[in-house]
């Protein structure tokens, strides 16, 4: 009951900030937009920034914004591939620590790469939470929540505007491939 209200309480939070009806960029803008980014590494405060970003993935990476649950790119994807940061590049989720948390946003059990995110305390909105940003950019990503499923109980809740999704199949193209053997594993090969 207290997980279902924690998930409640941040859906609850978004909408009281007036972000319910933001527009989402499609798949494709996004990851346009996020190529360009990810093939110049840019560092939070960088004036590029605003000019290669939408303005939900600026809100989000560069003012701390969250974005709409249920109506941001990624909360229902579900084909394999990695989750790198918008910005910089650095891989930070898997598609295989991917869950349906119900909040609307997508959510995974542990990072990719530990090294590539860091944690801050956010005591904004009258509480205290653990907001995760990702290490060589600085971008906004999300906040970790200890309602997750076991064994280790974390929720990785992050907005789909700080990350680009690259589907399995574009891993080496991209200069992911040594990611490949993890879903090669898991497809029994």
């Amino acid at each position: 009951m207290i997980r279902m209200m924690n998930r409640l309480r941040h859906v609850a939070i978004a909408g009281a900030l007036g972000l319910l009806w933001a527009p989402v960029p499609s798949l494709e803008a996004q990851s346009g937009v996020a190529s360009q980014v990810a093939r110049r590494p840019l560092k939070k405060g960088d004036p590029e920034l605003k000019k290669i970003l939408t303005p939900i993935q600026y809100a989000v990476t560069q003012r701390d914004a969250t974005e709409t649950p249920f109506r941001n790119e990624y909360w229902d994807n579900h084909e394999p591939g990695i989750y790198v940061d918008v910005v910089s590049g650095e891989p930070l989720f898997s598609s295989l620590d991917k869950y349906d948390s119900g909040t609307g946003w997508p959510s995974f059990t542990r990072p990719l790469e530990t090294k590539n995110i860091r944690t801050k305390t956010d005591r904004t909105l009258f509480m205290e939470r653990i907001e995760i940003r990702s290490a060589r950019a600085d971008s906004h990503l999300g906040h970790l929540f200890d309602d997750g499923p076991a064994p280790a109980g974390l929720r990785y809740c992050m907005n789909s505007a700080a990350m680009r999704f690259i589907p399995v199949a574009r891993l080496a193209a991209e200069g992911y491939g040594k990611y490949l053997p993890l879903f090669q594993k898991r497809a029994g090969k």
